[in-house]
């Protein structure tokens, strides 16, 4: 038979050259149930990946980059799955969103844009994280690092950082009670102690390396916002 992913001709139950399965298996409720048992599995899945990060977030990022990338949840889907866990769960108990404030630009371009990133937690999290790898990349420029390995960094720290808002976001509805800069603040510290970790050495420097970088990072992310913002709204008015 040819195999409807490659057209590799083959006669067993799966395709040598591409592993594509003769017959696929009709998707029923074993077949949900087992997709989600594969994502919630404790290793390499979701649960394990959690617990990595939030204990030994250097050692298993290395790892991940240079040794083993089976053991963790691969990192575009992490960031996009634990920022849409967020917005969930914002949402869920109404509760008023800080993330980014943008008063005084609602009816301008930027505010416009602000909105399309507090809709797209996961794209805005990628965005700003190729703006810390920029300066991370100058910063740790010894450790010989290429920007898209920092940005693989980035992904799964940042993932962890919007699960901390969750865990955050469930105890003020739940509470009512305002804990949102308590929630930046752990997050940031969180962001900030695993990238110094990433880096091996634990020396004070390299916190203090990581922490300008994020800032440098957020600084350059927003300045670019406004000046697309402006101008856009420059060419809006000579329309």
């Amino acid at each position: 038979m040819t195999c409807k992913n490659c057209t590799f001709e083959f006669d067993s139950n799966f395709c040598p050259n591409c592993g594509q399965p003769a017959s696929l298996k009709r998707i029923d409720r074993h077949y949900i149930m087992h997709e989600i048992e594969h994502v919630l599995h404790f290793e390499r899945g979701i649960l394990y990946t959690i617990s990595e990060l939030i204990t030994h977030p250097g050692q298993n990022i290395r790892n991940y980059l240079s040794e083993n990338r089976s053991r963790l949840v691969k990192p575009i889907i992490f960031i996009i799955l634990t920022s849409v866990i967020y917005t969930l769960i914002s949402h869920w108990f109404h509760i008023e969103d800080e993330y980014i404030k943008y008063e005084g630009f609602e009816n301008s371009a930027i505010g416009n844009i602000f909105k399309w990133i507090q809709s797209h937690y996961g794209y805005g999290n990628i965005i700003i994280g190729i703006f810390v790898a920029m300066w991370l990349k100058v910063l740790f420029k010894k450790y010989q690092y290429n920007f898209y390995e920092l940005l693989i960094m980035l992904c799964f720290t940042l993932g962890i950082t919007m699960l901390i808002y969750s865990v955050f976001a469930i105890a003020e509805g739940i509470l009512h009670l305002r804990l949102f800069k308590i929630a930046g603040t752990v997050g940031v510290l969180y962001l900030i102690w695993s990238m110094g970790d990433f880096f091996k050495e634990k020396v004070l420097a390299n916190y203090l390396k990581a922490a300008i970088a994020f800032i440098l990072g957020s600084l350059t992310f927003y300045l670019l916002i406004f000046i697309v913002g402006i101008a856009i709204d420059m060419v809006m008015k000579h329309e």
